[in-house]
């Protein structure tokens, strides 16, 4: 897999929140749940987007706001509005004083707000759960991606969109899968502007030293590469590739490769049914002590003590 594919590939959306919020001005939402990655994009209406210690960004119809990491964050008709209601972790939905108005504010299926037309209309996306692989490109994407209605080039949204108010058979798995889409969709357009800055691996993949190299360690994670061999799949010395490699990616060739499969290994195990050998066999250890002894050394927990730990989450 490459990189950006290993962004939901393990851990992908299961059960994610979607909802179409339906509001009529003054209204403003304090966003307290906590969730690794939302996606809202506006269907008609505006929205300001008000993170905390940042300045308020202005959302038309069409754009899109991608915010990423477990930080409070506010959306209102204006950045001026007073907050009238707080989500807090698990979607729990109240008033500033506390009182719960989820069932008040119901408006249908997946349908929330303050009006049953809304003269602004928002389409939300919520991962509840943060995979290892995915945590790898949380960290290199800033909190507030902001993308615009005439850069994006896909009928995702309008799709989810007519989705996620039917309520038929399989709905939720149809939902968890266009919301992916719709995430790699937005961050492909994130990473191919000129002016992001997008992760040394992601750009590295174009490079035609570089990127063979990285596509089979990604692809062949249980392969016991080395620099060497690396580099003469690449066509280039041992020593030329390494420099390359880390000038590009931002770390040695062994370096990328050790973390690469130690967040495949967090990954596997969250499925119960694989046992630390099968994983260890999976990324590229000979024995579970192997594995065990790099995981411990990268993460600072042991496999077992994280498996245990995500489940009981």
């Amino acid at each position: 897999m490459d990189a950006l594919t290993g962004l939901l590939d393990g851990p992908r959306a299961r059960g994610a929140f979607l909802l179409r919020i339906l509001l009529d001005a003054p209204w403003s939402v304090r966003l307290e749940d906590e969730a690794p990655l939302s996606v809202t994009s506006v269907v008609r209406g505006h929205l300001w987007a008000c993170p905390d210690g940042e300045e308020p960004v202005r959302l038309d119809a069409g754009d899109v706001v991608v915010w990423v990491g477990g930080e409070h964050w506010s959306i209102a008709d204006d950045p001026g509005t007073a907050t009238q209601v707080v989500i807090g972790p698990g979607q729990v939905c109240t008033t500033v004083e506390g009182h719960d108005v989820v069932e008040e504010m119901s408006q249908g299926v997946r349908s929330w707000g303050n009006s049953e037309v809304g003269e602004t209309v928002l389409l939300t996306g919520v991962y509840l759960m943060e995979g290892e692989v995915t945590r790898r490109l949380l960290r290199a994407l800033p909190r507030t991606m902001v993308l615009r209605a005439g850069e994006l080039d896909t009928t995702l949204l309008d799709l989810l969109g007519e989705e996620v108010v039917r309520d038929a058979p399989g709905q939720e798995a149809m939902l968890d899968r266009l919301l992916d889409l719709l995430l790699i969709s937005l961050l492909r357009t994130w990473f191919a502007r000129s002016r992001s800055d997008a992760p040394g691996w992601y750009a590295a993949q174009g490079d035609a030293v570089v990127g063979p190299a990285l596509r089979l360690m990604q692809h062949h994670p249980q392969h016991p590469w080395s620099v060497a061999e690396l580099a003469d799949r690449s066509g280039v010395s041992r020593a030329a590739f390494a420099r390359r490699f880390t000038e590009l990616v931002g770390a040695p060739p062994m370096a990328f490769l050790t973390d690469w499969r130690i967040s495949l290994a967090a990954d596997l195990l969250l499925d119960p049914d694989l046992t630390l050998a099968s994983v260890a066999r999976q990324v590229g250890y000979a024995t579970p002590f192997a594995l065990s002894a790099a995981f411990k050394r990268e993460r600072g927990i042991s496999p077992r003590d994280h498996r245990r730990a995500a489940l009981s989450a």
